[in-house]
């Protein structure tokens, strides 16, 4: 079965949040630098300013998952003007190293706080115990409380689409590989999502995937990007930050996905396309919706009709024949007439997972730690 054109989504996560009104305001002042690469925004600091922060897993240049966060940044200053006064912190490490930037976030007065990578989740859960006045947003998080929500967005729908892209541009049965960050949930569905698009249009081929553990090091995902490239893959695809693997599929003229950002204007020839984030109407809301006395917790799981996932532009490989494909199931997942989730679905040790005629709840894709069939690597790292 498919979806409801509602969107089952909707019906298992707490969407609580609102399109609020923004108030026409002047644009805001210049960042001003701190020791962790933070930089300040729009506001004077007085009763009638919002005051928000972002703690970043990588550096706001990272051209992916950080660059994309800070422009929603951004567009909260553009749409905000002088009502908000926003922080970042960059490159912050995962983990327990975390709880000392968010006390410092607090003692600055902020009132909401974005942590942006699934390593923050133990931190933030503590802090908000500690800070019940203060707002935690947790970007792919999976804890929530009073005053702690999380948020994401439905990338594996545009990720299925990028493989359908990928499958038609690799040799009939060949490979791509696949160079992944970590093996958790999120990555494990992406990864599945991609293999079901690319062998929609090319059966019998297959994603190799090549774990790296981290989401920004250029210089080790530029390696397993090579060693894939030497174990002779047709084409490459990146679930991380960096720009790295696009460089080394590049240099050997093979077909490149991407994932975060838009590199269609460097990668030329190779390019296809990648799923992207856009994150600043979400953002712009939240933080509105602080300034009103209006925010409330939830489990936003944005797609693509509320805009918050969509396609990067197409490249020269991309035929005509795949990109009305593309539009076609892409509506069709609005529409809720197609999921990538349906069954039959069998893992990669033979094994049914999902039965013909049923599918996956937002629940079990979101634990989802088993690796569909087609795909060669372990989900477990």
């Amino acid at each position: 079965m498919t979806r409801s054109t509602a969107g089952w989504r909707r019906l298992l996560s707490l969407l609580l949040v609102t399109v609020l009104a923004l108030a026409a305001a002047a644009c805001g002042g210049d960042d001003d630098d701190d020791s962790t690469g933070g930089g300040g925004g729009s506001g004077d600091g007085g009763d009638d300013v919002t005051k928000a922060a972002w703690i970043y897993v990588g550096p706001i240049n990272d051209g992916g998952w950080t660059q994309a966060h800070n422009e929603g940044r951004e567009q909260v200053e553009e749409e905000l003007g002088d009502a908000v006064e926003t922080t970042y912190k960059e490159s912050i490490p995962e983990g327990p190293e975390a709880e000392q930037v968010v006390r410092d976030l607090v003692a600055e007065g902020n009132e909401i706080i974005f942590a942006t990578s699934f390593g923050y989740g133990d931190v933030l859960a503590e802090m908000a115990e500690e800070f019940p006045d203060v707002r935690f947003e947790h970007a792919t998080g999976i804890t929530t409380g009073e005053n702690l929500a999380t948020y994401f967005g439905a990338s594996e729908d545009t990720i299925y689409l990028t493989g359908l892209a990928a499958g038609a541009a690799i040799p009939d049965g060949g490979t791509v590989g696949f160079v992944a960050p970590f093996p958790i949930p999120e990555v494990i569905r992406h990864i599945n999502a991609f293999q079901v698009g690319v062998a929609e249009v090319n059966p019998g081929a297959t994603t190799k995937v090549v774990w790296t553990n981290t989401w920004f090091d250029p210089e080790v995902e530029r390696q397993a990007a090579d060693s894939l490239i030497a174990d002779g893959v047709d084409a490459i695809a990146s679930g991380q930050d960096s720009p790295a693997s696009g460089e080394a599929a590049s240099e050997a003229d093979l077909p490149f996905v991407g994932y975060d950002s838009d590199q269609s204007e460097n990668l030329g020839d190779i390019w296809l396309t990648a799923s992207l984030y856009n994150w600043g109407g979400y953002y712009t809301d939240r933080v509105q919706a602080v300034a009103d006395g209006t925010w409330e917790t939830g489990a936003y799981y944005g797609g693509i009709e509320d805009g918050l996932v969509s396609l990067a532009p197409f490249g020269p490989q991309v035929s005509d024949e795949t990109k009305q494909l593309i539009e076609q199931r892409q509506q069709e997942i609005v529409d809720g007439e197609f999921y990538e989730f349906d069954g039959p679905l069998v893992d990669q040790d033979g094994e049914e997972r999902v039965p013909e005629g049923e599918s996956m709840s937002l629940e079990e894709i979101l634990a989802m730690d088993w690796f569909i069939e087609g795909v060669e690597g372990n989900p477990a790292g």
